[in-house]
């Protein structure tokens, strides 16, 4: 990792968000790949099985159109339900590597899988809860929403074909002028909730805060961060898309060599298993490659905004330098909090002598 003296802690854009998060993954690739590989393969054995099952259950290769329809229903079933499954996973072990973050910034600790998951050990219920109740309501917000834009789009679209009918060309400008509006708008809906929950599993494992308390600090402490998220999101989108695009070139010219007919309507012609795992298992490979950059991110962004509404850069400097907060006699109320939640118990972790956590709520500027 860098040193303190080079990781600055200053507010940064979206395009600093980016690189930083880039540097750090490149600079650590095989520990952030190692963190990110274990929710993903356990979505590739969840695959694997809820494939099979399927093929034991339908008759796919038969002419039995309802059969095979009913494989296919299963199918568009398992990946909703592996989307959950890693997404889930995903912000479960981002909360561990954001305590290790933290710890790096306070002691230039080295951030590895050990310790990201000993981190999320500790809390794997809590965040298990927290993390689903995030996935399962942005989820449902992110259907409901995308068929409002769909139906705005289409009243909109027929209220200008209708008045504006006299011009073509007038028209069609129109139309694309408020289908790209309604895109949009959209999207920034969509980016203006997700900015309320992204800091849930950092908030949990560096603040010690219970998940419900979590999410209602995570929506407060969320600012003015859309934009940033939003660049996060389509950067790691666009790479993971790219990396998919590289790896499965070859992969399809292969099976379309074998036989396989993609655009057959043929209910025989059902995509064969090896060919439908095989194109997962590279899917699952380019989220292990890519996640790293939006866990990275988030947590970057999580410290940021911090600094930027709370003065956590002043906590960290005095934390590395001062140490802990000492205790005060139980009859004094202590209007301090540590900048990195943990117990005053010493324990030793890989040789050097540390702190486990403890769980203290945390306030803005650390003061009641």
């Amino acid at each position: 990792m860098l040193p303190n003296s080079q990781l600055s802690l200053i507010p940064l854009g979206a395009g600093d968000l980016i690189d930083r998060a880039v540097r750090l993954y490149r600079k650590n690739f095989w520990t952030f790949a190692l963190i990110a590989a274990p929710p993903m393969l356990i979505g590739t054995v969840f695959l694997f099985g809820w494939t099979m099952l399927g093929r034991n259950l339908f008759a796919v290769n038969s002419s039995n159109s309802v059969e095979t329809g009913f494989y296919q229903v299963f199918i568009y079933l398992r990946s909703i339900l592996i989307w959950i499954v890693q997404t889930v996973a995903t912000l479960v072990v981002m909360g561990g590597a954001s305590r290790n973050f933290v710890r790096n910034l306070l002691f230039d600790e080295r951030i590895t899988f050990r310790e990201t998951y000993r981190n999320t050990k500790k809390r794997v219920g809590g965040l298990i809860v927290a993390s689903t109740l995030i996935v399962v309501v942005l989820g449902f917000f992110a259907f409901v929403l995308f068929y409002l834009v769909m139906l705005v789009g289409f009243l909109g679209g027929l209220v200008i074909g209708s008045v504006f009918q006299f011009s073509t060309i007038l028209m069609g400008i129109l139309l694309t002028v408020f289908v790209a509006a309604v895109i949009f708008g959209g999207f920034w809906l969509f980016f203006l909730v997700v900015s309320r929950f992204v800091y849930v599993p950092q908030i949990m494992l560096v603040e010690g805060a219970p998940a419900m308390s979590a999410i209602g600090r995570s929506a407060m402490l969320a600012g003015k961060n859309v934009k940033r998220i939003a660049a996060l999101f389509i950067f790691s989108i666009v790479a993971t898309y790219s990396a998919l695009a590289l790896l499965f070139i070859p992969f399809g010219w292969y099976a379309w060599v074998s036989g396989i007919d993609f655009v057959s309507f043929d209910a025989a012609d059902t995509i064969p298993a090896w060919y439908q795992i095989g194109s997962q298992i590279i899917s699952q490979i380019s989220l292990i490659l890519l996640t790293p950059v939006w866990m990275i991110g988030l947590c970057l962004l999580y410290v940021d905004e911090r600094v930027r509404k709370e003065g956590y850069d002043i906590e960290l400097m005095a934390a590395r330098r001062l140490g802990g907060i000492p205790k005060v006699s139980a009859e004094y109320l202590n209007p301090l909090q540590p900048a990195l939640s943990e117990k005053t118990t010493p324990v030793k972790s890989s040789g050097v002598t540390r702190k486990n956590e403890k769980n203290s709520k945390m306030t803005i500027l650390g003061l009641d």
